[in-house]
């Protein structure tokens, strides 16, 4: 087992560290918020632990951002002094959740007006989310390749190649590969109003 940080990792939990330290909470109060373990909470904020996305969903509901917010902000040129030109996002920036292998890479810049993500979630995963982490935002699913079983509240919604989904109202959502291939799909998004 290798004693590197992944720089991902690391910059997720700054980012999870900026917006507790943005709105004055102690990390109890963050694990009281997200149902998070405040143990947990302080591993991700040192870098020691890559949050799962029930983990990340649930620390960004709590924050009244989406999953897509809070990991495009760690994922997004941090700064302007890497080298790279204005508007070009690094294609190595992908986050692997550790408990379901679910691979999120983000495709628009901070810049752009939308947030862009492209997913691709292993067959028989499934990822929830709590409500909270739809929370002033619109949302549009759009499936690239295989099949997604889209759980929106107490709706079911089998979605092919092709298809796309409107997010409405904030609910409950998972995201589910019941087949034995690859589902990849988009995600794009757009903050309704400020949190």
């Amino acid at each position: 087992m290798s004693n590197m940080v992944d720089p991902l990792v690391s910059r997720i939990g700054a980012r999870v560290r900026a917006e507790r330290e943005r709105r004055r909470w102690t990390l109890a109060q963050l694990a009281d918020a997200s149902g998070v373990s405040r143990a947990m909470v302080h591993r991700i904020e040192r870098g020691e632990s890559s949050p799962t996305a029930v983990v990340l969903g649930k620390l960004s509901g709590a924050f009244r951002i989406s999953v897509s917010s809070l990991l495009a902000m760690a994922e997004g040129a941090m700064d302007d002094g890497d080298g790279k030109e204005a508007g070009i996002v690094d294609a190595a920036a992908e986050w692997r959740d550790p408990a379901t292998g679910y691979h999120r890479r983000q495709i628009s810049g901070p810049r752009f007006p939308a947030e862009i993500a492209e997913i691709r979630l292993p067959a028989g995963a499934h990822v929830p989310y709590p409500a909270a982490a739809f929370a002033f935002v619109q949302q549009i699913v759009w499936v690239l390749d295989g099949r997604l079983t889209f759980h929106d509240g107490d709706e079911t919604h089998e979605l092919a190649a092709g298809d796309t989904i409107e997010l409405g109202a904030p609910a409950p959502r998972a995201f589910a590969n019941n087949t034995e291939q690859e589902c990849r799909y988009a995600v794009i998004l757009v903050r309704s109003e400020a949190p």
